[in-house]
């Protein structure tokens, strides 16, 4: 995946090395390694990130020190991540700034913010196993860079186009937002019935990796950004992080009625999807058909 010359983006809150500085739980698409695991053993979401944050806050005692201590050592491969994570949060930007104002509307843009080891955000403490999430309490995207290892060497979905489907995968949640999307997951959370719940959250992620393509059709066009074979790799990222398939992975079996994600199938559908049409109204094709059908 090429970056060219493209600028970084300005909204950047670069937090790698320090401990959590920040307050209020992570809802998303980013927990696919331990919590999402927990989630799929039948622990509620909210609890899943509370623990895994709670957990790394006891392993992981302030990485690189507090504000005002000593400087962290720069390992050169992870400010290279940092450039690729915060070039294609701006590429997201853009094409997003672009989409909106074409439809007569305004896109107040999210923060990224990098961290290392644990975090806390506007919807709660979460640590590095949880992956990237976002959060819309202060419509920031977190993560903390040593997620990329953890794709290639524990999920085995390597790629640049990988690391960027997930960037606009977690960007793709605050569009959902602000085109009214989340509603559907408030009013399933309040039912308090939690097949409902499950139901709504794999919409909401299918339709961030919906988003997630769209964006990329939109990029491609104006940047030609792809290599051969990156397609691929995003591909096979959305294959690899389904919910059958870690499930299968966690414990050998799947229970459907416990998916929050979508299955592999599903979420390579709606990524491709999104990226071969760059339909944005589409989108709403999750909460309009029968959730049998997606």
């Amino acid at each position: 995946m090429r970056l060219d010359d493209r600028e970084e983006s300005e909204n950047v809150e670069d937090r790698r090395g320090f401990g959590p500085q920040q307050a209020g739980i992570a809802v998303g698409g980013g927990g696919l390694l331990i919590a999402l695991l927990l989630m799929v053993l039948g622990v509620d979401p909210r609890q899943a990130l509370q623990l895994v944050g709670q957990q790394q806050q006891q392993q992981q005692p302030g990485p690189g020190g507090e504000p005002g201590g000593p400087p962290r050592a720069v390992d050169p491969e992870e400010e290279k991540q940092a450039h690729f994570t915060k070039v294609i949060f701006g590429d997201t930007e853009r094409i997003w700034t672009d989409l909106f104002q074409k439809a007569g509307k305004e896109y107040p843009k999210p923060t990224l913010h990098l961290f290392t080891g644990a975090v806390e955000s506007a919807c709660g403490q979460a640590g590095a196993s949880v992956g990237p999430f976002y959060c819309p309490g202060d419509s920031k995207v977190y993560i903390d860079l040593a997620f990329y290892k953890d794709m290639q060497e524990k999920l085995h979905a390597p790629g640049d186009f990988a690391r960027a489907y997930v960037v606009a995968h977690e960007v793709g949640h605050h569009v959902q937002r602000l085109l009214g999307y989340s509603k559907f997951m408030d009013r399933a959370r309040a039912s308090g019935d939690k097949l409902e719940a499950n139901h709504a959250s794999v919409r909401l992620e299918l339709q961030a990796d919906y988003l997630a393509g769209v964006w990329a059709y939109y990029g491609q066009k104006k940047y030609n950004f792809l290599d051969p074979g990156d397609v691929d790799t995003a591909m096979n990222a959305a294959y690899e992080i389904g919910d059958d398939r870690l499930e299968k992975k966690a414990r050998g079996y799947v229970v459907p009625d416990s998916f929050t994600h979508g299955t592999s199938k599903q979420r390579m559908k709606y990524f491709k999807q999104g990226l071969e049409t760059g339909d944005v109204g589409a989108a709403r094709q999750l909460f309009d058909q029968d959730y049998d059908a997606l």
